[in-house]
C-alpha cells in the first residue's frame, strides 16, 4: 500500500481538476484580460473582413483641437483615427473617409465597424449589455 500512496494522491488531485469551469469565473477573467490589454495599449480587432477577433491591434490616444483622437489598428494592415464624441455616438472617423457603425457589445465595451475592419474598445456604456 505504501508503494501506491503517491499514485493515489495524484489521481485524487487530478480528479478535482475535472470539474466544469464556472461561466462567471470565465467571464470575469475575460473582462479582466480585456481591461489589462486596453491599459497596455492592446485591443481586440477583426481586420480585413476576418470573422474572429484577436488582441493584436494597438490603440493610442492623443489630444487634438477638436478633442480626443484614438489611433487604432495594426502596422501590417494600417491605422484609423477615431474622434471621441460627447453627444452619445461614441466615436466617429476623424478623417471622415468612411462612416463608422458603433454598437454596444457588453458592459463598458463598444464595437466600431469601419469598412471591413472591426475594433472593440472600452467605453462608458451606462451599464448596457
Amino acid at each position: 500500500m505504501k508503494r501506491f500512496g503517491g499514485a493515489w494522491l495524484t489521481l485524487i488531485a487530478l480528479a478535482g481538476c475535472d470539474r466544469a469551469p464556472d461561466n462567471g469565473d470565465l467571464a470575469e477573467a475575460e473582462a479582466r484580460g480585456s481591461r489589462e490589454a486596453a491599459e497596455n495599449g492592446r485591443i481586440e480587432c477583426a481586420l480585413e473582413g476576418a470573422k474572429l477577433f484577436d488582441r493584436t491591434c494597438t490603440v493610442d490616444e492623443m489630444s487634438g483641437a477638436d478633442g480626443t483622437i484614438l489611433v487604432v489598428g495594426r502596422a501590417n494592415v494600417g491605422y484609423r483615427r477615431l474622434q471621441i464624441t460627447t453627444d452619445g455616438r461614441g466615436v466617429v472617423p476623424a478623417d471622415g473617409a468612411e462612416p463608422a457603425k458603433v454598437s454596444i457589445v457588453g458592459n463598458n465595451m463598444i464595437e466600431v465597424a469601419i469598412g471591413h475592419d472591426r475594433y472593440r474598445l472600452p467605453a462608458n456604456t451606462g451599464g448596457a449589455k
